[in-house]
């Protein structure tokens, strides 16, 4: 395959997290979804790596939600460091960039869940500091910012000041996970590229947590991006590569041009891949079956790596304003 891979969410920093959430799995090689000997036979691979917090959490005695953060934050930024020889971090579009060009894969910090900071946005100053580019306002709970896809429930006005400051920073809101409401509420107030980081279409597989095609139309409206979820209970009923590419055929019925396509595997936080596809090592086979079912190289490329890329540059130049 010649096509490199930008991947806009996975969970793999709390996956390599075990026993009372103690660091039990390293990043070069493990049984996880994602490692770098397998991500390394790609042509090219920039990963978020999302720091996953909710109220939901159930936590040995002692450790609080913020400990839990600290303890994701800290082992992905370990692990990543530890490996700086096949993988650095990256703050900028412009560093994604270089380590492509010097043969390197790339590692970015986003938020799933902001429970692991008191959902306050006085701190996505410092997160942002820290290297953290893209942030959801939950998960599958209803909190202080907003309601979930679970839950309903719309965006609370402390949900309106992250949003805010989220894109006054040049952090991307990711509606992940929102209600319907609250994916509105978003929309309705938006300054720059909103994104769904890991989410599919609801026409092709009815769960709550994949979009509408208006949702998508509206995501597309803000310049913004969905990436396809490879997780089989929002692909559909006894997945295939074949389901995968279902969901994006059908969203390139909605954009043509596949500007607003890209992936969100949330490896590492699914129980079941779709056949064909076992782990970061099959983002190969589903472009070659993308490219069987008629879709341009053109497009692949952009759904794999420059959809992502230029939706990074949007909000790094609205940064600037």
């Amino acid at each position: 395959m010649k096509f490199p891979v930008f991947d806009l969410h996975c969970d793999t920093g709390y996956a390599l997290l075990g026993k009372n959430f103690v660091p039990d799995k390293v990043l070069a090689k493990n049984n996880l979804h994602i490692d770098l000997d397998r991500a390394g036979t790609l042509p090219g691979y920039c990963q978020c790596f999302a720091c996953f917090t909710t109220p939901l959490e159930k936590l040995p005695a002692g450790l609080t939600i913020m400990d839990l953060f600290e303890r994701e934050l800290n082992t992905i930024v370990h692990e990543v460091n530890r490996n700086s020889d096949r993988i650095r971090q990256v703050f900028c579009p412009e560093d994604i960039e270089e380590n492509l060009k010097n043969g390197l894969m790339s590692a970015m910090l986003t938020i799933e869940g902001p429970a692991g900071f008191g959902f306050d946005p006085s701190l996505l100053e410092m997160l942002y500091t820290v290297g953290f580019r893209i942030s959801t306002l939950g998960w599958n709970e209803r909190n202080e910012l907003i309601g979930s896809h679970s839950t309903g429930g719309g965006l609370t006005d402390r949900g309106r000041e992250y949003v805010r400051e989220c894109q006054r920073l040049g952090i991307l809101v990711d509606v992940s996970h929102c209600s319907d409401e609250g994916f509105w509420n978003i929309l309705d107030m938006t300054e720059a590229p909103v994104i769904a980081s890991h989410s599919n279409s609801r026409a092709v597989c009815p769960e709550s947590r994949n979009l509408t095609d208006d949702m998508f139309r509206g995501i597309c409206s803000t310049g913004g991006v969905a990436g396809l979820n490879v997780y089989s209970e929002f692909l559909g009923p006894d997945a295939t590569l074949d389901t995968a590419c279902d969901h994006i055929l059908h969203w390139l019925e909605l954009d043509p041009e596949g500007k607003h396509i890209a992936l969100g595997g949330d490896l590492d936080g699914c129980e079941a891949l779709p056949a064909g596809f076992d782990g970061v090592q099959g983002y190969p086979r589903l472009a070659d079956r993308l490219l069987e079912r008629g879709v341009g190289e053109t497009i692949v490329e952009n759904i794999f790596w420059n959809n992502a890329m230029g939706v990074l540059k949007h909000a790094v130049r609205n940064n600037k304003k």
